[in-house]
């Protein structure tokens, strides 16, 4: 039996909902392992920092008054970002909610958990003056007798378009950045670290775009979803079959290997940034066309292509 080989670009059916894969739950023993490491360290740090106080007091006052003061500001600093990453853990897990819910209702053709979608996404975005025609007009839509799946759809018109096609800019132009900086820089060292901080840096400006605004740690298993539903839904085929489909079709004999490369890096930045996005956005796509890698990859190599091509040169005429 012949099993066909996946598709490096294959994109969602129209219409299709990509699912964000579920996220795994830590084993008892696992989440008391930390908490209990943690503990430690906190102890450890709290000894520390009190025998540091200490010495400083026994060799003179002025000297222990001064680590104290330090010590409380060292502490209400770490109050303010510890408040700071819960509000962006919660920001998240509101936003993971909402996914689920809409998931729920299309799939159910659900007009209740559609409506309660809907509110959620309403309450989510009540700040930002950019959705204030949207949000009105879907407040009037919600007692109107409307099936599950088109008012969620609804919803996503009404809200999420203008972000969508921010989101899409933001991933063609961090492709963009990285193909060009790839292309010119001189030592693979560079290539890496700058793929890995643009990639670092779509993802947390995308999740912003939609309403996250994580800190440290919401960043942090923001990055872990979207490389797993990358992975998931397979986007990590930069093999032998990416180069071919890529630099194929005559493309290669026409740029050299390093704006080829270039364009690999690009493709690999968006692929992680349309992962963001799937996984970042509030609602699944249902009325609005999801961004597609393969515009993505024309864009790059239309673009590699004009800067290989040498500009003709003008006769002077003599």
């Amino acid at each position: 039996m012949v099993v066909p080989e996946p598709d490096a670009f294959a994109e969602p059916a129209e219409g299709a909902v990509v699912a964000v894969p579920p996220r795994r739950r830590r084993t008892r023993w696992t989440r008391l392992f930390w908490a209990a490491a943690g503990g430690l360290l906190a102890l450890a740090l709290g000894l520390a920092v009190d025998n540091l106080v200490r010495s400083l007091f026994d060799r003179g006052d002025w000297l222990g008054w001064i680590g104290l003061a330090l010590t409380g500001l060292a502490a209400l600093a770490l109050l303010a970002l510890a408040v700071r990453e819960a509000i962006g853990l919660l920001r998240i897990r509101r936003i993971t909610h909402i996914q689920d819910l809409a998931a729920e209702a299309v799939a159910d053709d659900d007009r209740r958990k559609a409506r309660e979608t809907c509110r959620e996404l309403i309450g989510l975005y009540e700040s930002r003056p950019e959705t204030a025609r949207g949000r009105t007009a879907l407040e009037g839509h919600l007692g109107e007798i409307i099936d599950g799946r088109d008012l969620v759809g609804l919803a996503e018109t009404e809200l999420l378009a203008k972000l969508d096609a921010e989101a899409r800019a933001m991933v063609l132009s961090s492709a963009k950045r990285t193909s060009l900086v790839t292309a010119i820089s001189p030592r693979a060292l560079v290539d890496v670290l700058f793929v890995l901080t643009e990639i670092m840096r779509l993802i947390r400006r995308v999740a912003t775009l939609y309403g996250g605004r994580p800190g440290t740690l919401g960043f942090l298993r923001l990055a872990r979803r979207s490389i797993s539903h990358l992975a998931i839904t397979g986007g990590i085929a930069a093999g032998d079959s990416l180069f071919q489909q890529v630099l194929g079709h005559g493309i290669a004999a026409r740029i050299s290997t390093r704006l080829g490369e270039g364009v690999i890096n690009g493709i690999l930045t968006a692929r992680v940034g349309i992962a963001a996005v799937d996984v970042c956005r509030p609602l699944p796509f249902i009325a609005a066309r999801p961004p597609r890698i393969g515009d993505i990859v024309g864009e790059l190599t239309r673009r590699a292509e004009e800067e290989a091509t040498p500009e003709p040169k003008t006769r002077t005429p003599g």
